[in-house]
């Protein structure tokens, strides 16, 4: 059943005019990458409240300390699965256009894709609360918490979205804009449950596009827009199709 089903994903990206990928939390789970929701999620194990803003600007330290120990500690050295490298290599070759994300940990980055738009922000730049300077998250020394500005001395924050903060407002236009061009969407590892991430697949399909689906299970997409559904692991289901367009 897969195996149709894989064969008629890759004529669609083969076909395609606009491919592009849409990536949650699935993705990154198989580097070792905790998603946030779900049974195994970080928040069924640690309380979120140290990721709210409000927490944040009146608690800093406490608010930094649990963000080292679940995203600096961790990330670093997390490396980019076959998923992620299959589509910086349909990038290469022009079978995908640019790459959606929900997830902060810059792996379609480091994995060489180009045209990725980071819905919720990444855990890679720092940017200060007081006069808005960005910094490589490596300019920092994470063993004196919080850590501060170089110009003027204010605290820096991981430049990801928290609670009650907005969604970057770039990164927001480019992917509605790219959903909208898109007539194959490729989803994988993501429920989407948060907005407005939910309502790209969405758009994509309102206009016109093909919805490829990969997840472990269902989602609500899956009896709504999905087109084809195949209920695989991401490195699984990417390398079959890598294999299939000759990567």
């Amino acid at each position: 059943m897969n195996s149709t089903k894989l064969k008629q994903a890759a004529d669609l990206i083969r076909k395609a005019k606009y491919a592009v990928a849409f990536t949650g939390a699935g993705i990154s789970v198989e580097s070792g990458i905790p998603p946030f929701r779900g049974e195994n999620g970080l928040w069924n194990k640690t309380n979120p409240n140290f990721l709210e803003i409000e927490f944040f600007k009146k608690k800093p330290f406490q608010s930094w300390q649990k963000i080292k120990e679940i995203f600096y500690d961790n990330l670093g050295d997390a490396e980019p699965n076959a998923a992620h490298e299959i589509l910086a290599k349909m990038e290469k070759r022009s079978f995908l256009e640019t790459i959606i994300t929900q997830n902060i940990d810059h792996l379609h980055q480091k994995a060489g894709s180009k045209y990725v738009y980071e819905l919720h922000g990444t855990y890679k730049q720092l940017v200060c609360t007081e006069c808005s300077s960005e910094f490589d998250m490596s300019f920092a020394d994470l063993n004196y918490l919080p850590p501060t500005c170089y110009i003027c001395k204010g605290i820096l924050k991981p430049d990801m979205v928290f609670f009650n903060e907005p969604i970057p407002h770039f990164a927001k236009k480019r992917s509605f804009e790219e959903a909208e061009k898109a007539d194959v969407l490729l989803i994988i590892g993501t429920n989407a449950e948060v907005l407005p991430a939910a309502d790209i697949p969405v758009k994509a399909k309102e206009h016109g596009a093909k919805i490829i689906e990969i997840n472990i299970k269902p989602s609500h997409f899956t009896d709504t827009i999905t087109d084809i559904f195949l209920e695989m692991k991401a490195t699984e289901a990417m390398k079959e199709i890598g294999q299939l367009l000759y990567l």
